[in-house]
C-alpha cells in the first residue's frame, strides 16, 4: 500500500502544478520576441499589439511591462474584452515631454469600456509635464488649448488600480468618467506644487469609486469630485502639496447630474491651499444638488481654509457674483477635524442666498491658527449649522 501511495503522490503533485499553471493568466511580455519592445525605445506598437492579444483572449491574461524605462506615445486601450486583464507595469512608461507629439492632444493613456481590469506592478506612468505647465492657462482661460491627461478611465467596471504611480502629468493625472465599482488602492500621485491644473484624481458621473491608502502630491486638488458622482469612499489618503479635497466645482454647466453619498474619512492634509471644501459657481445655468457629504477624522497640518463651503466660487472673475448659485447643498457634516490653519478664517460656510444650505453639522472641530494676521475666526452665511463641541471662534456664533 505504501509503495502504491509513493507512486501516486508524484503524479498527483504534477497534475496539481499543471492545473495551477493553467489557472494563472497568460503573461504577455512587451519585451518578448513576439512584441519586440526594448527599454529606452518607443514601445507604442509593441504595447498596443500585446493589448490586442490580451483583450481577445477568452481566458484571463496578464500584460507585462518589465522594469526599465520605455518611451510611449500613448494610445487608447479599448474594450470590451473577452476575459479579465491584468496590466502589470513594473517599469516606467514615459510620455513625450512635448505634448504636440501625442496622437491625442488631450489624452496620453486611456482605458475604455473594460470590465475586470487590474493595473498594478509598482511602476510609473511618467507624463513629463514640466514644459506643459508653463504653457497651461486653463485655470483662467476657458478656451485654452487642450493639454493631455495622464490616465483616463472611461466606462470601466469592477476594476482595481493599485501599487502604481502617476508622475508629472501635463494636466489632470487621472480622470474617471462613467465608471462603476473601481478601486484605487496604494495609488500614488506625484507632482510638484507648481504644476498647474494637475488635479490628482478627478471623478465624474461614476458610482462606487473608492480611493484607499493612497498618497497624492500635486499642484491642484488632490481629489476633485465632479457632477454625477455617487457613493464615493475616500479613506486614509494623504494629500499635500495641493489644493485639498474638493466637491466641485459644480454649477458651471447645464445638465449637471446630482452629487450624493460622498464619504471622506481618516485623511491627512499637509501644506495645502485648502482643506476639505464644496465649491459651486454663482449664476448657474441650471439647478443642481449636492447631498449626503461627510468629512470625518481629518488631520490638517498648515492648511489654508481648512473647512470651506464656497457657493460664490468665481476664479479669475469668470462669472456674475450678483446671481446666486442654483446648486442646493444639504446633509453635510464636518466631524472630528483637527490641526493647524494658515488662515485666520478657518471655518467658512458661504451658501447660496437663493438656496440656503440645509442640515449642515459641525462637531468636534479643533483648529489652531499658526499666523499673525489676527484672531482665529469663522463665517457662516445663508446657513445655520448644528454645532457640537466646537470652540467659540470656530462656531459661527453669529449667522448671516
Amino acid at each position: 500500500m505504501g509503495l502504491k501511495l509513493k507512486n501516486v503522490l508524484p503524479m498527483f503533485m504534477f497534475l496539481l502544478l499543471v492545473s495551477i499553471a493553467k489557472a494563472q493568466p497568460a503573461a504577455l511580455d512587451v519585451t518578448s520576441a513576439k512584441y519586440g519592445g526594448k527599454p529606452d525605445f518607443d514601445i507604442t506598437q509593441a504595447l498596443s499589439k500585446a493589448w490586442t492579444d490580451a483583450c481577445a483572449s477568452t481566458s484571463p491574461s496578464k500584460l507585462v511591462v518589465p522594469k526599465g524605462t520605455f518611451k510611449f506615445l500613448g494610445t487608447t486601450f479599448k474594450g470590451p474584452c473577452k476575459a479579465p486583464i491584468a496590466f502589470q507595469l513594473q517599469g516606467t512608461l514615459q510620455a513625450p515631454a512635448d505634448g504636440n507629439q501625442l496622437p491625442k492632444k488631450d489624452t496620453w493613456i486611456s482605458f475604455d469600456h473594460i470590465d475586470r481590469l487590474t493595473i498594478s506592478g509598482g511602476g510609473t506612468f511618467d507624463g513629463q509635464g514640466a514644459i506643459s505647465w508653463k504653457q497651461n492657462d486653463c485655470h483662467k482661460n476657458k478656451n485654452c488649448k487642450s493639454i493631455a491627461i495622464n490616465l483616463r478611465f472611461n466606462f470601466i467596471t469592477n476594476s482595481r488600480i493599485e501599487y502604481v504611480t502617476t508622475k508629472d502629468s501635463k494636466n489632470f493625472h487621472v480622470n474617471v468618467l462613467g465608471c462603476t465599482n473601481v478601486a484605487f488602492h496604494h495609488f500614488t500621485v506625484s507632482a510638484p506644487k507648481e504644476s498647474i491644473n494637475t488635479d490628482g484624481i478627478h471623478i465624474g458621473r461614476s458610482t462606487g469609486i473608492s480611493i484607499i491608502d493612497s498618497t497624492i502630491k500635486t499642484g491642484d486638488d488632490c481629489i476633485s469630485i465632479g457632477d454625477g458622482t455617487k457613493n464615493l469612499n475616500v479613506t486614509n489618503v494623504t494629500c499635500g502639496p495641493g489644493h485639498g479635497i474638493s466637491i466641485g466645482s459644480l454649477g458651471r454647466y447645464p445638465k449637471e447630474e446630482p452629487v450624493s453619498g460622498i464619504t471622506i474619512k481618516n485623511c491627512t492634509l499637509t501644506d495645502t491651499q485648502n482643506g476639505v471644501r464644496i465649491k459651486t459657481w454663482p449664476a448657474s445655468p441650471a439647478a443642481g444638488t449636492a447631498s449626503d457629504i461627510h468629512f470625518e477624522d481629518i488631520i490638517m497640518v498648515n492648511v489654508g481654509n481648512p473647512i470651506l463651503i464656497d457657493q460664490e466660487y468665481c476664479p479669475w472673475n469668470q462669472c456674475t457674483l450678483k446671481v446666486p448659485s442654483k446648486v442646493k447643498i444639504s446633509n453635510v457634516s464636518f466631524k472630528n477635524i483637527r490641526g493647524t490653519s494658515t488662515t485666520p478664517l478657518a471655518v467658512k460656510l458661504v451658501c447660496s442666498k437663493g438656496l440656503p444650505c440645509e442640515k449642515v453639522e459641525l462637531s468636534d472641530i479643533d483648529l489652531k491658527y499658526t499666523g499673525n494676521q489676527g484672531p482665529l475666526t469663522s463665517k457662516c452665511t445663508n446657513v445655520k449649522p448644528t454645532i457640537t463641541r466646537v470652540t467659540k471662534p470656530l462656531s459661527c456664533a453669529t449667522f448671516a
